[in-house]
């Protein structure tokens, strides 16, 4: 819950910066010069591109969020049995052991939704974040019938 807050909070900071920055740009432009109808312009563009973002962004993690449940309510969600550091972070050992395993499921059922975010989380726990999105963005597509590149696991 905490994490959503925090999450909410930033949006709503980011909102103000694009709404802060867009009227920026509009002053720009109102002065009327080429150089600051350039500037005006080219700052406009910048809170269209977070807002874009920042929409993509809260699209992925609701859908992931959404499929976690359903995972969660028939009882798949992989369970966190990973080895810790005293500091609290994850041993690459274990988190080596468990993605080894998720891959090896994904291979053996590629078009399974559950296998894909199985192994999006074992990515993300061996810290490897952009494979844990591309994995999670494929559970996403194969869950919602969608067509998705032809990739391995």
């Amino acid at each position: 819950m905490r994490a959503k807050i925090v999450y909410f909070a930033l949006a709503a900071v980011l909102v103000v910066y694009f709404v802060l920055v867009g009227s920026r740009g509009v002053m720009l432009i109102q002065q009327g010069t080429a150089v600051t109808i350039a500037f005006g312009a080219s700052v406009l563009v910048l809170p269209f591109i977070g807002a874009w973002f920042l929409y993509q962004t809260t699209r992925f993690a609701r859908d992931a969020n959404r499929l976690a449940r359903e995972l969660e309510a028939e009882g798949g969600l992989p369970v966190d049995d990973l080895v810790r550091t005293p500091s609290g972070r994850i041993d690459r050992d274990s988190a080596d052991a468990v993605f080894a395993k998720r891959k090896a499921e994904t291979e053996d059922a590629p078009s399974d939704w559950r296998t894909w975010f199985r192994l999006a989380v074992a990515y993300h726990d061996a810290r490897d974040t952009p494979r844990a999105r591309k994995a999670m963005q494929r559970a996403i597509a194969l869950h919602d019938r969608k067509p998705v590149r032809a990739e391995t696991a």
